[in-house]
């Protein structure tokens, strides 16, 4: 549970970081972005299954995410589908908790955490 609070404390602490962008063009770190709103889906769905309790948590997490970055047109619809992708891809595969659910709970954790680290390091000011 403390990865997960840590993940979530890094997770904000790269949506405040990351400069913000409203232009079209693709920003650098958009694949990296893409991958972590997948991880978000992932996690909204999965924690939800899985009794955590956290509500719109991650979707929450996500919304953040949008927000800081102020994505338009294609970028925002990127980032938007990855997310859905996440959330819909183990919506197919688990439909109630299981130990393979929560051994991938931990592992996006620490993936999504890894992510926002490496991103804040590369790109916060």
């Amino acid at each position: 549970m403390r990865k997960s609070v840590f993940a979530v404390v890094v997770l904000t602490a790269i949506c405040s970081a990351l400069p913000a962008r409203g232009q079209e063009g693709a920003a650098p770190f958009d694949a990296d972005l893409q991958r972590l709103a997948e991880i978000l889906g992932t996690l909204h769905y999965l924690r939800g299954i899985c009794g955590a309790n956290e509500g719109a948590k991650w979707r929450n997490e996500m919304q953040a995410l949008v927000d800081a970055e102020t994505p338009t047109g294609e970028r925002r619809a990127r980032m938007i589908a990855g997310f859905n992708r996440g959330y819909n891809g183990f919506q197919q595969t688990y439909r109630v908790c299981t130990p393979a659910a929560n051994v991938a709970i931990r592992r996006y954790i620490e993936e999504g955490a890894k992510i926002a680290r490496d991103l804040t390091a590369r790109y916060a000011n």
